[in-house]
Parts: structure tokens; C-alpha cells; sequence
């Protein structure tokens, strides 16, 4: 699926456009999924409070004229992980994310083998902070954790 957030500026609010990418066992569906989301942080810096609200593209059109600063991705299904995979800046950037029912279920989790660091609570690696992170700074904070990107 690729995935285009649009960060509109001064708010917490994401704009987002998904499409369905084609696949080896399956075409591409067409019409992209259009959301709107409102993301307020956990004191924890986990992720906290998570507002969808789904659109019609002509609502779309009409916010996606707020200035904002736009990240795009690909996301793949590799369960129990959606895997997001960095274009641009963050171009050799792969995060893994799984969601849980419960905080048991969470804290039962173990990331699969070859997993590089977790950032689940590190504000740097959200959306939000990721598409307006320079290469430098980026590769800054993946040598905290012992990373180098090319």
C-alpha cells in the first residue's frame, strides 16, 4: 500500500491518502482510501489518543490545500507487522509497527529476529516528527542506537 501523509501545519492533524499497490496474487483495488487523523501523544511518549476520521475525496481535495510537509511510504503486511518503508529523505528507513488488543498482549510481544532497535516511546521516529527530520539528523539518532544509514 502506498501511503502519502500530509502534516498540516500548526495543528496535530494528518491528512492521509492510501492506495492499494499491486501484488503477485492480487490487482490493485483503484480508488484510494482518504483519512483524517488527529494524534495526541501519551505522557509516556506511546502513542496515546488516535482520531480517524474517513473522507470522500472531494473533502480530501478541499484539505489537502492546508499548507503541510508530506512523507511518503510503503507499507507491507508482514504479520504479526505492518512494515513502513521510507521514500525520500528517509529512503533506507523500515519500521515495523503491531498493535495489540491489551498492555498484557504488548508487553507479551517479541520483535522477530534481526530487529534492529525498538522506538516505540522515541518521539523521533513518529510520522509526525520523521517527515521533517533532515538525513543528518536522522542518521544521529540511528547511531544512538548503533545503526548507520548510508
Amino acid at each position: 500500500m502506498l501511503i502519502e501523509d500530509r502534516y498540516l501545519d500548526g495543528t496535530r492533524l494528518r491528512l492521509r491518502r492510501m492506495t492499494e499497490l499491486e501484488a503477485d496474487d492480487r490487482p490493485a483495488t483503484g480508488e484510494p482510501t482518504y483519512k483524517l487523523a488527529q494524534k495526541i501523544p501519551a505522557p509516556d511518549g506511546s502513542p496515546g489518543l488516535i482520531t480517524n476520521l474517513y473522507l470522500s475525496k472531494p473533502e480530501y481535495d478541499v484539505l489537502a490545500e492546508v499548507p503541510a510537509r508530506v512523507l511518503r511510504k510503503i507499507r507491507l503486511s508482514i504479520p504479526p507487522l505492518g512494515v513502513d518503508v521510507f521514500e525520500g529523505e528517509l529512503q533506507g528507513v523500515f519500521i515495523g509497527e503491531a498493535e495489540f488488543e491489551s498492555a498484557d498482549e504488548a508487553e507479551a510481544f517479541a520483535p522477530p529476529a534481526g530487529s534492529a532497535a525498538e522506538v516505540t516511546r522515541d518521539i523521533r521516529f513518529t510520522g509526525g516528527r520523521l517527515m521533517s527530520t533532515s538525513r543528518a539528523e536522522l542518521r544521529s539518532a540511528l547511531a544512538d542506537f548503533g545503526i548507520s544509514l548510508p
